[in-house]
């Protein structure tokens, strides 16, 4: 059997190798730099990604790309979404990519989208609440692959399937994908209200209208509506918004607070995807008044105060309208 090849040494792609290889299996993690990789394998902990997890022994390390997917039927593919079409330009077509990111393509599409415009005919995304710091521990959690090519995300389901980690299949690969995607930009929402200290009241309405925003956003782009209440999209969203370990959380904080978001050269990935939606939303008439109001105030062109002002004083409707 071949290595079980992750292509990312963040924390995400650090924490599924750990729990792979702590179930015996034979992993290779991949990492751009090569100086991480000696770190990673003299030290056998990731200090920048995933601090406070030891490396097991039969984790492997390499920055050889083809070392990395030389045999393997499939590769998770987990750096930030920015990174991911370079990526796939050095990957075989014929390996199956599983796709691990919650970003946008850069031309607002999906990766998935993308990778097979690019020639790869076996695609899969992997979503949920999934916290890497708490996953690298061996916490419980659970997450969902998502693929029309329903051997494909078998395979995937049997190789990171463990006592600690659930992992359920789907056929709606939109909405698994693009579930990920958006609940990033309502995290960064919930942010702003927690740094802003606007109260318990004010983050659950914002949690519970960005439910609704991402229903009619992924509805739109043909997803399932179950999806929506899924791991992927309400069990994602209710992680991200509320757990202090969450990136996006803790950009919309610092940004609500006048500080930088982000810290130790990790991606904010709700950051990038705010314009994007915001873009897509006005070309094609939908309403995603917290999308635009986030995108609106990580760019500088709304302030905090303009920004919360579009939200409260919008037309008075019934709630079922939306």
């Amino acid at each position: 059997m071949s290595a079980l090849s992750i292509l990312g040494a963040g924390g995400w792609g650090t924490a599924l190798a750990v729990g792979a290889a702590r179930r015996g299996q034979d992993v290779i993690l991949w990492a751009r730099r090569p100086e991480l990789v000696a770190e990673l394998t003299q030290t056998r902990m990731n200090t920048d990604y995933l601090p406070g997890v030891p490396l097991p022994e039969a984790l492997r390390f390499t920055s050889d790309l083809a070392e990395a997917v030389d045999g393997a039927d499939f590769a998770l593919v987990v750096v930030p979404s920015v990174g991911v079409p370079e990526l796939l330009e050095g990957l075989p077509r014929k390996l199956g990519v599983v796709l691990c990111a919650k970003g946008l393509a850069p031309d607002g599409g999906q990766l998935s989208t993308l990778a097979r415009q690019m020639g790869f005919t076996r695609v899969a995304v992997l979503s949920g609440p999934n916290l890497a710091s708490e996953i690298g521990r061996g916490l419980p959690a659970a997450t969902v692959v998502a693929s029309s090519d329903q051997a494909l995300a078998l395979a995937v389901q049997s190789a990171l399937m463990s006592p600690a980690l659930r992992v359920y299949t789907s056929s709606d690969e939109v909405g698994v994908e693009l579930g990920g995607v958006l609940k990033n930009v309502m995290a960064l929402a919930a942010g702003l209200v927690d740094g802003l200290e606007l109260g318990d009241n004010a983050k659950s309405a914002l949690i519970t209208r960005g439910l609704r925003e991402m229903r009619r956003y992924l509805l739109a782009l043909g997803a399932q509506e179950d999806t929506v209440y899924g791991l992927s999209g309400l069990g994602d969203l209710f992680a991200t918004a509320t757990s202090p370990l969450s990136r996006n959380r803790s950009a919309g904080e610092a940004i609500a607070r006048g500080q930088q978001p982000g810290h130790g050269g990790q991606v904010v990935e709700g950051l990038r995807t705010a314009g994007l939606l915001d873009a897509w939303a006005t070309a094609h008439g939908h309403d995603l008044p917290i999308v635009r109001a986030v995108a609106r105030v990580a760019s500088g062109a709304w302030t905090l105060e303009t920004g919360i002002t579009s939200l409260m004083e919008r037309d008075a409707k019934a709630e079922e309208q939306g």
